[in-house]
């Protein structure tokens, strides 16, 4: 395991982005503070929902195209960016590795213990394949990933739409920065469809969802000392049609004063005011390959369902 964060890195970061987010106007919080242990296991149980539809329609789409990426990119390497438990980069994995040309994976996730039990498992069923795992935050370590010889860098299940369009564009860029002329970008993108599709896969009938929202308030709690009621906020999903993207916030039920000690900090809510969490933008072909090509990309492949409801795209580093 490579540790390019630590306890006071993350401690650093979070009071950072709590105090900011919180005295904001509108409030926000960023997404992935939601993934702490427990938040990891909550959303891996997402991607089992019957209403959540992109990990299983990624996983069909990647089950055909593996043979194909690997032949096309012949890799080395294959990296992956908030790995989680990397169950749909086995597929990945398969295929390189019979197609002879895979050395190394590295899986990069900013859960450290959730990593390094994906990677004692991975180590345990590809004995032949060298894994590190790096825990990292893919908005500021791209450049510490190790060099390397043909990589492929995956970023998979959409969590592309996590990020606000700046956001994409640095991004993206970094990414680029990252890989020699040549070396490819897997990117897994959801595609635009009917938000009677869309809203319920985040804003699933179990509250499995609205669980995973509230434990954001759970990680403020226990790390900044605050007193969040998580009970006391609902969890939101919305369609904005304009910029194309789901929007999770919580809303508070009653007006309600939050103190947070770490940062000598008391935040007022007003009854229903609402608290952004997450984005997750959706995305077109048109849109896409003209992003990766701002960013230095040349779109190669690119492979959806018959449904066109997920894109995994292949692009070359220029």
């Amino acid at each position: 395991m490579i540790n390019l964060i630590d306890d006071d890195d993350i401690a650093r970061a979070l009071r950072s982005d709590v105090l900011t987010g919180l005295t904001a106007s509108p409030k926000w919080l960023p997404p992935k503070w939601f993934y702490d242990a427990r938040g990891s296991e909550l959303f891996e149980e997402i991607t089992r929902l019957p209403e959540y539809y992109p990990t299983r329609t990624e996983r069909a789409v990647l089950a055909e195209a593996a043979p194909a990426i690997a032949r096309i990119t012949e890799a080395k390497t294959l990296v992956e960016l908030g790995s989680g438990s990397s169950e749909k980069t086995r597929l990945l994995l398969d295929a390189m590795l019979g197609r002879g040309t895979l050395g190394s994976f590295v899986p990069l996730d900013v859960s450290s213990s959730f990593l390094a039990e994906s990677v004692a498992q991975l180590q345990a069923d590809y004995p032949g394949l060298t894994v590190t795992g790096v825990a990292g935050d893919f908005a500021r370590h791209l450049g510490h990933l190790p060099d390397g010889d043909n990589r492929v860098i995956a970023f998979l299940g959409g969590t592309i739409g996590n990020l606000a369009p700046a956001e994409r564009a640095a991004f993206l860029a970094s990414v680029r920065q990252t890989l020699h002329p040549g070396e490819w970008l897997l990117l897994g993108a959801d595609l635009v469809k009917d938000p009677a599709v869309l809203v319920p896969a985040y804003d699933d009938a179990a509250g499995v969802t609205a669980a995973f929202n509230r434990n954001v308030l759970e990680v403020v709690n226990r790390e900044l000392g605050a007193d969040f009621d998580p009970a006391a906020f609902a969890h939101v999903a919305l369609w904005n049609p304009d910029r194309e993207w789901i929007e999770m916030r919580l809303r508070a039920g009653a007006a309600q004063r939050v103190r947070i000690p770490a940062l000598d900090l008391t935040v007022e809510f007003a009854a229903g005011e609402e608290m952004r969490t997450e984005i997750s933008a959706k995305f077109r072909r048109a849109g896409l390959e003209e992003e990766l090509g701002a960013a230095g990309f040349e779109l190669s492949h690119w492979w959806t369902d018959p449904r066109e409801w997920f894109g995994v795209m292949l692009a070359q580093a220029r």
